[in-house]
């Protein structure tokens, strides 16, 4: 149950965690009795960025964060594990400030980067001096908007003081989005040189592997950090993790033929997946965590310069409601995700403490039908394509390149073309979609379709961060360079309003409160459509030990506590 431990902290500790004194742990493993050893991962959505806060993709998350770390990190029982940091910050330790505005973190001492430079407090000082610079356009700039300052007092201590007092302490520094830079190899790359640092592709790291050579789009290599605080207890001399290809051939690789030891994101159709599972050569690890499939509507016409006009008609509530009611969503998630994931209405889908009960799911080709002709949009010349003052009511359905995607085009399409609606679908490799490149035409930001399709979900307990994606500031433009996570361009002071109001909210119940309104509004205004409560699939090879999922760090968070087991013999 994620985060049950919410109700026993009050006002600005609601999420206060619970104490912890060390890294994670993997389970007791068998000893190991031969070496080399290599680690074979697959990533069919290839990383093509080493650098968490110039991502846009969790494949990239995955890649670095093998390297990267964190002050901290929340496990799958919602408990902060220290990672950089020496301990926990709370109340009872003193770390956390008792009026809400600032929070201290104790280092680990003796920590070196993979290159053999140490690590300080002023590289964490820098690491937000990087995020916060507008002309980076880093995409986990919204965890920090509430800072005020990140000061280091003595090279292990780091202070963080916020604007105002706030319930989410935590955000800044924790999980993949808190993964911390060498100041030493990014100093001379910030601002708009963001991009050019040659510790985007080959980075030095923390973490217990570091980086040999990267392929953008196809490989990397890694290797033990010599320099790593447990560096004697890692189970593998060499980590390969390949990209490219689909996702049913990855989850072949792990669970049927073993040619690899661990695949991440296997969305793949769930009877195919067990299937696969019987052969015997590995297993899966579903986890259901934040991750949610939805269908985005554009609010801003794609043909026009810099998506500055309003589209021509999803800007009707009435069409955008027409659409919702076409797609079966129950539908979509038994006949393709079976028990890898549920139909939702929602946009937070967890911590469960989060997720609003005021919503549902509605089926209804019938009264679609009824809001499109209301709306004007009527099939006047016969041709079975609605149109309304000669313009036709057509539209481009974009998604990532997955042949469930794909299905779940197809399912879609066969609905609105019930309603009169011409559909294009387009599909375009993850390695592009993914890749939050400003110059690329067919990324999630530039969005240059009516409808397109993929999971997201907040990457923190608290879903403040995620649910401003919504507001106005965070909607991508030429001007910030293509950085906002607002894919939409939806706008309404309403939304931003209830925001704003929830960041300086201190009791947890209201809190609690206004994040269910701003869900209610999305969905009721449907500004998306929610699809499925998808499960983050995960295959595992046989004699792989120690993987623990957590929805709130990227699934190699621990990798370094990863072992085989010999083979029987």
């Amino acid at each position: 149950m994620f985060l049950s431990f919410l109700r026993r902290w009050p006002l600005l500790l609601l999420l206060l965690p619970l104490g912890a004194c060390g890294g994670p742990s993997a389970p007791p493993v068998e000893p190991q009795t031969s070496a080399p050893r290599t680690l074979k991962l697959l990533a069919w959505q290839a990383p093509t960025i080493l650098n968490p806060h110039l991502a846009t993709g969790f494949k990239d998350g995955e890649a670095s964060r093998v390297t990267l770390e964190p002050l901290a990190s929340f496990d799958g029982e919602g408990k902060l594990i220290p990672i950089l940091a020496a301990e926990a910050p709370s109340l009872e330790n003193g770390q956390v400030a008792k009026d809400g505005k600032s929070v201290i973190w104790k280092l680990k001492p003796g920590v070196l980067w993979s290159d053999g430079q140490p690590f300080s407090a002023e590289d964490v000082v820098f690491t937000y001096q990087f995020i916060s610079d507008p002309k980076t356009g880093a995409t986990t700039a919204g965890n920090y908007e509430g800072v005020e300052s990140v000061t280091a007092p003595d090279p292990l201590t780091v202070k963080v003081t916020f604007k105002e007092a706030t319930s989410a302490w935590f955000l800044p520094f924790v999980g993949n989005e808190g993964s911390i830079l060498p100041r030493h190899l990014f100093q001379n790359y910030t601002g708009d040189k963001a991009r050019q640092a040659p510790g985007n592709l080959l980075p030095a790291g923390t973490g217990p592997y570091r980086v040999s050579q990267f392929k953008p789009g196809d490989v990397v290599f890694y290797e033990p950090n010599p320099h790593y605080r447990e560096a004697k207890s890692l189970g593998f001399e060499r980590l390969e993790l390949k990209g490219g290809g689909d996702a049913v051939s990855a989850a072949r690789a792990v669970l049927e033929t073993g040619d690899a030891d661990y695949a991440f994101n296997l969305q793949v159709e769930s009877n195919l997946l067990k299937n696969l599972e019987g052969a015997g050569a590995g297993r899966l690890v579903p986890h259901l965590g934040s991750l949610g499939e939805r269908i985005l509507f554009n609010f801003t016409d794609p043909q026009s310069p810099e998506k500055s006009a309003p589209h021509p008609f999803f800007t009707d509530a009435k069409v955008r409601q027409a659409f919702t009611l076409a797609v079966d969503r129950a539908l979509i998630a038994r006949q393709f995700y079976g028990v890898t994931g549920t139909a939702t209405a929602n946009v937070v889908l967890a911590p469960r403490e989060f997720v609003s009960p005021n919503t549902k799911i509605d089926f209804d080709p019938t009264q679609a039908a009824q809001l499109l002709d209301e709306a004007g949009w009527r099939d006047s010349d016969g041709d079975g394509v609605r149109d309304k003052n000669g313009a036709k009511l057509r539209v481009v359905f974009q998604t990532s390149v997955n042949p469930l995607r794909q299905k779940t085009q197809q399912v879609v399409k066969q609905a609105l073309q019930g309603l009169g609606v011409e559909v294009e679908l387009k599909s375009v490799d993850p390695s592009v979609f993914f890749s939050g490149d400003p110059a690329n035409p067919d990324t999630l930001e530039r969005f240059n379709a009516d409808l397109q399709m993929f999971t997201t979900g907040n990457t923190n307990p608290d879903p403040g961060k995620y649910l401003k994606t919504f507001t106005c500031p965070e909607i991508p433009s030429a001007a910030n360079n293509w950085s906002g996570d607002n894919y939409s361009r939806f706008c309404q002071k309403e939304y931003d309003q209830l925001w704003r109001t929830s960041q300086q909210e201190r009791n947890p119940e209201r809190r609690r409160r206004l994040f269910m309104q701003m869900n209610d509004l999305l969905v009721k205004n449907y500004v998306l459509i929610p699809l499925v409560h998808r499960a983050d699939v995960a295959g595992v090879g046989k004699t792989l030990q120690g993987v623990r999922l957590t929805p709130w760090d990227r699934n190699t968070w621990n990798i370094g506590a990863w072992r085989k087991k010999e083979k029987s013999r």
